[in-house]
């Protein structure tokens, strides 16, 4: 599975956006999908994920209310609408793909395919 990020760019706090992940090849059906962001000198964070059906959303506590993560199978694509930015929320988002099954998994090395990142810039 090949992913790619889109969607980031600069917004004002209490703005919003949405990014977009398409992918390409096999599979993205029955993957659960992630999103993560990285801002420098800090670790890549879990931000929420979804699974194949959807049946099972989780988030990080500091987006939850604000964010929310939605796929499209049939267009091969994963959503994450972003409300109500905070500063705190800017960074280089990530689209991650896994083939785990039950929980989502909040650990980056448990996501099998990542795509090229998109950056998000909140102005205070």
């Amino acid at each position: 599975v090949q992913l790619q990020a889109s969607g980031g760019g600069l917004v004002q706090a209490g703005g919003s956006l949405k990014l977009t992940c398409a992918a390409s090849g096999r599979g993205f059906s029955t993957y659960f999908m992630g999103w993560f962001r990285q801002t420098p000198g800090k670790e890549r964070e879990f931000v929420a994920a979804i699974s194949w059906n959807g049946a099972t959303i989780e988030y990080t506590d500091s987006v939850k209310g604000r964010f929310t993560i939605s796929r499209d199978n049939a267009n091969l694509r994963v959503y994450l609408q972003m409300n109500n930015l905070k500063p705190e929320d800017t960074g280089v988002y990530t689209c991650a793909a896994g083939s785990f099954t039950g929980r989502a998994a909040r650990r980056a090395y448990e996501y099998d395919y990542w795509g090229q990142g998109t950056l998000v810039t909140v102005s205070s």
